[in-house]
């Protein structure tokens, strides 16, 4: 039996298309391991605090000296944990202002922790979760995958920056693009996002890496 650590990162709830891609894809998973375990993790709607004075201080080897590190460092060890138990990563990430979404850059801010998720070594850092994967579904308002606007993605280089350093360097990443442009562009992206989907269970992205 498999793990899926499921994160939604938008700020438009239900009307999110990168919240219903991410639940599209946790139900083709399903479809082919009915037993899936899934954590659903919504930073949109239960956002994890930005990083502070004191999750920093917290994040280190010291012991918490007050409420606010205490309750950093724990917040921290339970999302640390769902990464740790989890196969794949589906992450959804909507494009805002040619990045990600502030929440997941919390997220991100508290998984990110030297000696737990990555170490620094004499050949340089070290990612220590290993052996996963990760499915990222990234919507844009426009096209950035090629073209012109390629250098102004700071979406997709990020992400991938942020998993290669714990150790995730196996990861599929599927495009909702040119969103915000017309209608009909709106309907073939999400479509043939869906398509691409789909086309995942046949693939073992469940298998370990």
């Amino acid at each position: 039996m498999s793990t899926v650590l499921a994160i939604t990162s938008s700020a438009l709830g239900d009307a999110s298309v990168s919240n219903q891609l991410v639940d599209e894809a946790v139900t083709v998973l399903r479809s082919r391991d009915p037993g899936l375990r899934v954590t659903a993790r919504d930073l949109g709607q239960n956002p994890v605090p930005h990083f502070s004075l004191d999750s920093a201080t917290a994040f280190g080897s010291a012991e918490p000296a007050n409420d606010a590190q205490a309750a950093a460092r724990s917040l921290s060890d339970q999302l640390v944990g769902e990464v740790r138990a989890a196969d794949l990563i589906v992450i959804g990430a909507p494009m805002y202002n040619f990045g990600i979404a502030s929440t997941l850059k919390a997220w991100f801010d508290h998984v990110l922790r030297a000696g737990e998720t990555f170490r620094y070594s004499a050949a340089g850092p070290e990612g220590l979760l290993t052996g996963k994967r990760a499915l990222v579904i990234e919507t844009r308002g426009g096209k950035y995958s090629e073209g012109p606007a390629a250098v102004m993605d700071s979406q997709e280089p990020h992400l991938r920056t942020l998993l290669n350093f714990i150790g995730i360097s196996d990861v599929t990443f599927v495009r909702a693009e040119g969103l915000a442009i017309d209608p009909d562009t709106r309907s073939a992206a999400i479509e043939a996002a869906r398509l691409k989907i789909g086309e995942l269970a046949n693939e073992p992205l469940l298998d370990a890496a």
